[in-house]
């Protein structure tokens, strides 16, 4: 059973991913490769301040500034990669 930083940290991040997509806009793919990005953005993130010890935003055990930052560049990036969605078919 995960505990409850993990648990807290992935509903941050699936809030993050959630708002962005309502944001930016797109279909259930896109929702899911949001959702990808800001998890792993928020781990890579989290993982990074520990390792270079930086307390900003400190939230319990969890580094949520640089976490953030994490997810939302990873989020950006995803919507850059994946290109503009109003092409037609």
């Amino acid at each position: 059973m995960p505990g409850p930083v993990l648990t807290f940290g992935f509903i941050l991040a699936t809030l993050l991913g959630a708002v962005f997509h309502i944001i930016v806009g797109g279909d259930v793919r896109r929702l899911a490769l949001f959702m990808l990005a800001a998890w792993s953005g928020f781990a890579l993130g989290h993982m990074m301040a520990i390792s270079l010890d930086l307390n900003v935003l400190l939230i319990g055990e969890i580094h949520l500034g640089p976490a953030s930052l994490c997810a939302l560049i990873a989020l950006v990036l995803a919507h850059l990669l994946t290109g503009s969605q109003g092409r037609p078919r």
